[in-house]
């Protein structure tokens, strides 16, 4: 249908439905409307007959719709003055009607939009595709809130299926006797629903009308199972319970972290699954490395890497064992201080502290210089840089594992140096996720107000010093009056049972990662002073208490190793081979290069000879460094291809 054909169906409609109820009036309107349809040079004979149809049939179903709307009303007052019901019955029946009443609305204004939807599709430009954009949007948002309109309708009339269902089973009981099971039965009943009312969370009511939420459709996918009997009815248990996975526009799959019922138990079995295929496949591939002469973590990546997107695409909760696997990254940290003791780290404290602040400054340096040849952005290339600047203390601290370290008196420990700039590394790295919005900003701001942006990089490095000096003097409080005290109590309650011992050190730790993330410093720099706090108990305790963590801290670090295998595409980079290599190769010649030459300036003369192992320990680049460019690329300050 042409346009003109449509104005003169736009102009009926458009009247209010008061205006239709007269007949005379209604002919009057048609015959307008057919008089502006002729005017545009349009065929008479059968349009005539087609738009005179049209109108009749829209005209009647509205008065039609007036009609039933008043004779629900009616019934409504005639359902709230009847004594001989009872009060749930009463509000059974009225729900009904308000839910019929709701559903003639909302299918008249259905009939509106979509006229009005044509209409505007009709006065736009098809060759704009700005406004073609926009019209899409339009009515994907229409067609979200109508959605969302049909599911709360559904549900409601589940809601108002079940006070039926109830209000028969009332009248039934009310016409025989019941038994004493029946009574307590029934008892155990309205009890249970009156519980799951209680606990109910209204979290799509609560959160559909906050600012920044947005609906979205998804997609809900079963199991891929056989069509046999068996397997249905396996798959509406699994319906009624919630464990389909959902997937959105954008291709990001979710999965039910919070249930509407909690009465239930659930299990996620994807991530079972994949936990339980990671552990059996990680002993093959850390024997074969073994076998080899390979650290194990390298077997643990590779079965990372055949489970992953770029192998056999086995693991379906990736996110989930991430999260998994940063544990191994906390009880990594917390052996390292547990061997890490306050009087190495007071031997090195100046060394840990100034390195990393030069190495990062000639990062950046470099980054600025490389960039500026390479036209890249001044806040891309600082990015990059301060990424590349950050080192593995997990891999570290695995190869220094049972090394022997500086034995001669009165020189400095290589491994101090090394864990000691590893860690403050980790403080740079709480710092540098504080300092990302202000990057994200910077990146769309303009030349005016770069002295704001430079104030606002120093009030935040102020915020963090402040932060560290709280969390170094509250250290010193708990070594002083309360570690020794509360190691004693779990010694004592320990004893036969290491359950108390393990979980007690294991909520100190947790204790101080919460301590060190709300003071907005990095979680691994918690659980390393976690270490360090128990370590100055003694060499006993330090023994006692690695014998207990270390068999839990080996299975997560396995997690956490395969889940970085997870990234690492062996496609892409036997793609882009020669341009790798050639980065690779760049990057810890650079940071060798520039750890020796910082190193030569803060070591004492007598310890020079430790920096060449220290300086081959750093030159390499931290697996945060995956969270750092996964967050910047959402934020949109470096590029997919950077």
């Amino acid at each position: 249908m042409k346009a003109t054909g449509f104005i003169s169906l736009w102009t009926l409609v458009s009247l209010p439905c008061g205006q239709l109820a007269n007949p005379a009036e209604h002919e009057d309107v048609v015959k307008h409307a057919i008089k502006l349809h002729r005017g545009k040079g349009a065929v008479i004979t059968q349009r005539k007959q087609w738009v005179l149809e049209s109108c009749r049939k829209l005209s009647g179903l509205l008065r039609q719709k007036n009609v039933v709307l008043n004779k629900l009303k009616n019934a409504i007052r005639a359902v709230e003055k009847d004594a001989g019901l009872s009060d749930e019955e009463k509000l059974f029946q009225v729900h009904t009607f308000e839910i019929f009443q709701k559903e003639l609305n909302e299918s008249e204004n259905s009939v509106f939009q979509a006229i009005h939807g044509l209409q505007r599709a009709l006065q736009g430009d098809y060759k704009d595709v700005v406004n073609m954009k926009e019209s899409s949007r339009q009515r994907l948002e229409a067609l979200r809130e109508a959605a969302i309109k049909e599911e709360m309708e559904y549900v409601e009339l589940l809601a108002a299926e079940k006070h039926q269902v109830e209000a028969l089973k009332n009248i039934q009981h009310q016409n025989k006797s019941l038994s004493m099971l029946d009574e307590i039965l029934e008892d155990v009943r309205k009890a249970a629903d009156r519980l799951e009312e209680e606990i109910e969370e209204h979290a799509f009511d609560d959160n559909k009308s906050v600012r920044g939420v947005n609906f979205e459709a998804v997609l809900r996918v079963e199991e891929d199972e056989a069509n046999s009997k068996r397997n249905a009815s396996k798959r509406e248990v699994e319906d009624d319970l919630g464990l389909s996975m959902l997937i959105d526009s954008q291709n990001n799959q979710y999965i039910l972290t919070k249930p509407r019922d909690s009465t239930i138990p659930r299990a996620d079995h994807h991530f079972i699954k994949d936990i339980v295929t990671i552990g059996m496949l990680s002993l093959p591939c850390g024997w074969l490395c073994t076998t080899i002469g390979l650290p194990t973590m390298f077997g643990y990546i590779i079965c990372g890497v055949l489970l992953g997107p770029s192998g056999l695409n086995s693991i379906k909760s990736i996110v989930q064992v991430e999260t998994l696997g940063e544990f191994g990254v906390f009880f990594t940290l917390f052996l390292v201080g547990l061997e890490f003791s306050p009087e190495r780290l007071r031997k090195v404290w100046k060394i840990s502290l100034q390195g990393p602040c030069y190495m990062t400054v000639l990062m950046i340096a470099f980054g600025l210089l490389w960039g500026h040849l390479l036209q890249i952005r001044p806040t891309q290339s600082v990015f990059i840089s301060t990424c590349l600047s950050l080192s593995s203390t997990p891999l570290v601290s695995r190869f220094l594992a049972g090394s022997v370290r500086g034995d001669k008196e009165g020189d400095i420990d290589y491994s101090s140096v090394l864990l000691g700039m590893l860690v403050m590394q980790d403080v740079q790295l709480g710092l540098f996720i504080a300092v990302m919005p202000t990057l994200i900003q910077a990146g769309v701001s303009t030349y005016s107000s770069i002295f704001k942006e430079i104030l606002r990089i120093l009030i935040l490095i102020g915020q963090i010093l402040f932060s560290l000096a709280a969390v170094f003097l509250l250290c010193l409080v708990i070594k002083t009056y309360l570690i020794g005290p509360y190691y004693r109590k779990l010694h004592a309650e320990s004893k036969g049972n290491k359950e108390i011992l393990i979980l007690g050190i294991t909520a100190f730790t947790f204790l101080m990662l919460t301590i060190t993330e709300l003071l907005d410093v990095s979680m691994e720099l918690g659980c390393f002073l976690a270490g360090a706090l128990i370590s100055s108990q003694g060499h006993m305790v330090t023994e006692e208490i690695m014998c207990c963590i270390e068999p839990i801290r080996d299975f997560l670090a396995i997690i956490f190793f395969a889940s970085i295998g997870l990234h690492v595409f062996p496609t892409f980079v036997i793609y882009e081979l020669t341009v790798l290599l050639f980065l690779t190769l760049s990057v810890v010649i650079m940071k060798f290069v520039l750890a020796v030459l910082v190193l030569s300036l803060i070591l004492p003369k007598t310890s020079q000879y430790i920096k060449w192992i220290v300086s081959a320990g750093l030159a390499q680049v931290s697996e945060f460094s995956f969270v750092l460019g996964s967050r910047a690329r959402r934020a949109g300050i470096i590029s997919r291809e950077v």
